[in-house]
């Protein structure tokens, strides 16, 4: 027994010191546990789009001049299209600009050549945030619309709150990219109302229509910004639209079954209700309803139906999860509802006037609480295999958990203001903003015969081998053809080779030193670590082209 606890004392010293050497990139893996995919990348402050394995290393990566920013996220299609949003670097002289801005949507092949793009940067409108892709490969984007202060009084808006004397209320915009033409629209602008100014437009109390968006509601510190909806997501089968709109802590869904002058008004579509808001959860007050202690959340991020990369038997399947950033001082949550919809009805099923649910099914957290907190940014996702992938986007720090709670993968954006980090460098708040990360299943049509071999880090001076040793035995032998077995090693331990000629063997300590070198021939050879102090060695196989080299573990005591 005695031994044993030495044992498992020394593992814990040896693992805790390999784990505590990266800083940056990869920074935990445990490969029994996690999600296998690709993850998916689109930083701030640098122009590129990267895709990453699981062990941090680039497979892929879609380049852009340096001119340019995110504006702010990246999806890859079935097909290997790659549809982004960017901006310009400089936002000098723009008369439209806030925190998420956008400007241009590209849509790239494989080959990262541009097939198609739009642009919405001018003194009127911008685009902002984020788009979706609709199944036929249309796009939903959103985007700010000006309005000026004679436009705000006739609306019924409090202009003592206006400090700029104008607005950008949000806008969502349906572009065919094959007929390069704007073919749907939504203006929150058309399905507001306000109990401020009888002599004016829209004029009613809120709790009297809760579909309606109340004008005086909403950011509170006269920045023209109001309402700054920072999420889009597509329901296909429903035909519905969800945003996020942190202003008022509150997500939306908006009908897309209706026509162009449907959507303007209050009647027609699936819903019945044109363009008025189907349902809205998150913040009861937004609608004069409840009070503090009904709000769910706080300025929210990346709200959307689960529906993506997961099969349809999964339990959250077709729910809505959405990041919960400030639902603390210092930690932020990530929740998953069910929405209530009447199909016989066609609407969302409201009690005592607030609609369903009143709590979240589903609260994730990490183990940490604070070290997922970010007040801005952010995401969450469902994987195939029961476990979360979550971003804090302030922190750059993305991980994975399980149903259990259990901390399975983590990463942090290795980049400074957009320039890489060298491996041992410490990141400070806000040096790596990172707006979302998606994993991809290594099954994805997309990946079908394309290159995804290694290409490098994002980081410089990587942990070349931190990853190799996280990984199991049967892993490195599909990559090298090597197994060695057990690891960590108790006295003896086996490598076994099925090349088809003789190998050098190598075995080095932390230190570098070599500790035994011989030449192999047979499929499989066991060596004796008798002498040999507990600690971490690296096993090095040459033969004629080739170098493979492992990490494992000697554990090892009289």
């Amino acid at each position: 027994m005695f031994r044993k606890i030495v044992i498992s004392f020394i593992l814990l010293l040896i693992y805790t010191y390999l784990f505590a050497q990266n800083t940056i990139g990869l920074l935990s893996y445990d490969l029994t546990k996690v999600y296998d995919g690709y993850n998916l990348l689109f930083p701030h402050n640098q122009p590129n789009v990267y895709l990453l394995n699981n062990c941090g290393e680039v497979v892929h990566v879609w380049e852009d001049s340096s001119n340019y920013r995110p504006g702010n996220t990246a999806y890859l299609m079935e097909d290997g299209r790659l549809f982004k949003a960017k901006r310009e670097a400089s936002i000098s002289g723009d008369p439209i600009w806030a925190g998420g801005g956008g400007a241009i949507l590209e849509i790239r092949d494989w080959d990262n050549e541009l097939l198609w793009s739009f642009k919405m940067n001018d003194s009127l409108n911008r685009l902002h945030h984020d788009f979706t892709v609709t199944d036929e490969g249309n796009i939903l984007a959103i985007a700010w619309e000006l309005k000026d202060t004679e436009a705000c009084i006739q609306a019924g808006r409090d202009t003592s709150t206006l400090s700029q004397g104008i607005l950008w209320p949000d806008w969502i915009l349906e572009i065919d990219p094959e007929l390069d033409s704007i073919v749907w629209e939504w203006h929150a602008w058309q399905h507001l109302i306000q109990d401020f100014d009888s002599t004016k437009s829209n004029y009613s109390k809120a709790t009297n229509d809760p579909h309606l968006i109340d004008v005086n509601y909403g950011r509170s510190d006269g920045h023209p910004d109001w309402m700054h909806a920072n999420s889009i997501d597509y329901n296909s089968a429903l035909d519905q639209i969800l945003i996020s709109v942190p202003y008022f802590d509150e997500i939306w869904i908006i009908d897309h079954s209706t026509t162009k002058s449907q959507a303007a008004g209050h009647f027609g579509g699936i819903g019945g209700m044109g363009g008025d808001l189907l349902w809205r959860w998150g913040n009861p007050r937004a609608y004069g309803a409840g009070d503090s202690t009904d709000q769910q959340l706080f300025f929210q991020h990346d709200a959307h139906w689960i529906d993506d990369y997961i099969s349809t038997s999964h339990s959250q399947y077709g729910r809505i999860a959405v990041f919960n950033n400030r639902v603390g001082a210092d930690f932020s949550a990530a929740n998953i509802l069910t929405p209530v919809w009447d199909s016989y009805d066609g609407g969302y099923v409201m009690s005592n006037g607030t609609f369903f649910p009143s709590q979240p099914s589903k609260t994730i957290m990490h183990p940490t609480p604070t070290k997922m907190y970010s007040n801005i940014l952010s995401s969450v996702q469902a994987l195939d295999n029961g476990n979360y992938l979550l971003t804090a986007g302030r922190p750059g720090y993305s991980f994975e958990l399980t149903s259990s709670n259990e901390v399975v993968w983590e990463y942090a954006t290795p980049l400074r203001a957009g320039n890489p980090l060298t491996q041992g460098d410490s990141l400070e708040l806000n040096d790596n903003f990172t707006f979302r990360m998606d994993r991809i299943p290594v099954s994805f049509a997309a990946f079908k015969d394309k290159d995804l071999t290694p290409k490098g880090w994002l980081e410089l001076e990587p942990d070349s081998t931190f990853c190799d040793f996280s990984l199991s035995t049967v892993e490195q032998f599909n990559k090298t053809n090597m197994q060695l077995f057990p690891n960590p090693v108790q006295d003896v331990f086996s490598i076994r080779w099925e090349g088809n000629s003789q190998v050098a063997l190598e075995i080095h300590n932390v230190l570098g030193e070599l500790i035994k070198s011989l030449v192999i021939s047979e499929k499989t050879v066991s060596l004796s670590t008798e002498g040999w102090m507990p600690g971490i060695y690296s096993l090095s196989l040459l033969d004629r082209s080739n170098r493979y080299t492992r990490k494992f573990i000697v554990s090892n005591l009289e």
